[in-house]
């Protein structure tokens, strides 16, 4: 029964992404688009924890190097891991596992205290480490100085402290609605 609760949850978050690719994504010229998509790493870490937020973003890449055009814009196949948010791509497993260890090891014991942590959680898993990646990407893949893709990948900052509003907000309501949800997939084996 675990077995199947756990396929249909990464399977649902991995639907979720595919969902928020459907909102448009807003180019900029450093060639990576500003996207929602963000918002559903940070989610399937706090919710799933950190081995089936860690599979929902894999089962998502899988489907989108397939050629399923399931990212902001509709884009997909094996190209887009060659593109300039190539690192940010890579970096959405990483991410939801960084998140959810860390969502398992903040404390939770109100809601409140709960979307707190999914906050904390969120800027650092879903923030901090997927722009890590996707600098690591930008000098690599489009060839921009350290400093151009610091700098560059700092437009991102505050639309994804929004999303890790959001993700609170969303765990703050889980919290309150469902207060046997083990966040960060702590009883959830």
């Amino acid at each position: 029964m675990k077995s199947s609760r756990s396929l249909a949850l990464v399977s649902l978050f991995a639907a979720l992404m595919a969902v928020f690719g459907l909102i448009p994504k807003i180019d900029l010229p450093l060639g990576v688009p500003i996207t929602l998509q963000t918002l559903g790493v940070m989610l399937a870490g706090c919710l799933l924890g950190p081995r089936r937020g860690l599979q929902a973003m894999l089962l998502f890449l899988a489907a989108v190097a397939l050629g399923l055009p399931l990212l902001s814009g509709g884009r997909g196949g094996f190209g887009v891991f060659l593109a300039p948010s190539a690192g940010y791509l890579l970096a959405w497993p990483v991410g939801a596992w960084v998140t959810g260890m860390l969502m398992s090891a903040l404390p939770g014991s109100t809601p409140r205290g709960t979307a707190l942590s999914a906050f904390l959680a969120s800027a650092v898993g879903g923030l901090l480490t997927v722009h890590v990646f996707g600098v690591i990407g930008l000098v690599n893949i489009a060839h921009l100085s350290w400093t151009q893709a610091f700098f560059g990948t700092l437009v991102f900052v505050p639309g994804d402290l929004i999303k890790c509003g959001v993700c609170a907000l969303v765990v703050h309501t889980v919290a309150r609605g469902l207060p046997d949800w083990h966040f960060g997939g702590r009883a959830l084996k």
